[in-house]
Formats: structure tokens, C-alpha cells, sequence
């Protein structure tokens, strides 16, 4: 596990770490795990534990999930998306998201991609580059690029800056009052 969570910047590298439909937040982020901290670098040694319970200690920070349908649905639980970026994970993609899991993630900074074609697109272990600002996931190894569905702005900024609190903090307003 790495001693700092990835930072968003608006272009990212690392492996592809590829899962199915349905992953949802018991997955993520078992629930008998979800209340025993608060602290964000103990959320992330149980990141995709209902999967593989070492997977905070396989991936390596910058890498990227890959998954179907539904990610992130079940319970609403913030931790999910807490516990991916500060295990190292820097971006999720996948053909359709759980909306809180959505909401969430890009609140605390995690970019969610939601690119429909993704299935099949990407083998487990293809570097993928995310950029931000494009909204795009490049798989390095097929050379194809992927459009994700576009965001409001204020969501990317969000992004950019690392989540709603860090915009905050920085432009002491929120991203959707307009100046």
C-alpha cells in the first residue's frame, strides 16, 4: 500500500485491473470493515477485499479499474470510493456506475469514467492513460482511445483539484456557484 494517495492531475498512467458487472460496495469494501476507522490508509488495506483480500497489496498506485455494469451499487457507503484512491487506484471505468457510488467518488476527488464500449476493450494488466481534461482512457497496448461520457464542468474542476473539500478550500466556493 502506498503512504500517499494518488493526486489527480489531469493525465494519469498504470495497469488495468479488469472485474465484470455488478461489483457493488460489499465488494469494494466489505461492511464489517466500513465502520472500524476513519482513517482513510486503513480503508484502503481492505480495497476490492471481497475479491481478493491482498488486492491493496498487488496494485501499485496510478493503476486503474476496469468494469462492466453497475459498479458500485448495493449500499451507499463513502468508503468505497475512499478506499480505491487511497489504496492507489487512479481512476474507475466502467459501462455504467451506481449513482452514489458516482456522486461519490467524484466528491472526494476519484475520477469515474463512464465509457459504455469498455467491456472487452481492456485485459487485465494494459496500461491505460486517463486524461482529464479530454475525458478519455487510452488502452497503451490496442492504441484505443475511449470517450467517456462528458461531465459538467464543475465536475472536472472537482477532479482536478482533488475533490469538492480541496475545491473549497482553494476557491472558497463551491464548483457549481458560478462567479
Amino acid at each position: 500500500m502506498n503512504d500517499q494517495p494518488i493526486i489527480t492531475t489531469s493525465i494519469s498512467k498504470g495497469r488495468a485491473w479488469v472485474f465484470g458487472d455488478n461489483i457493488n460496495t460489499d465488494i469494494i469494501i466489505p461492511f464489517r470493515f466500513k465502520s472500524r476507522t476513519n482513517d482513510p490508509y486503513e480503508m484502503a488495506k481492505y480495497a476490492m477485499y471481497g475479491f481478493d483480500p491482498d488486492f491493496h497489496k498487488k496494485i501499485s498506485k496510478g493503476d486503474v479499474v476496469i468494469a462492466g455494469r453497475n459498479f458500485g451499487g448495493g449500499s451507499s457507503r463513502e468508503q468505497a470510493p475512499v478506499a480505491l484512491k487511497y489504496a492507489g487506484i487512479s481512476a474507475v471505468i466502467a459501462e455504467s456506475f451506481a449513482r452514489i457510488f458516482y456522486r461519490n467518488a467524484f466528491t472526494i476527488g476519484l475520477p469515474a469514467l463512464e465509457i459504455p464500449e469498455i467491456k472487452g476493450k481492456v485485459n487485465q494488466g494494459d496500461e491505460i492513460k486517463i486524461d482529464i481534461t479530454k475525458f478519455t482512457a487510452e488502452n497503451i497496448r490496442t492504441k484505443e482511445t475511449f470517450h467517456a461520457i462528458k461531465v459538467p464542468e464543475f465536475m472536472r474542476q472537482m477532479l482536478l483539484e482533488g475533490g469538492l473539500v480541496e475545491y473549497y478550500k482553494k476557491y472558497k466556493q463551491f464548483p457549481w456557484i458560478q462567479s
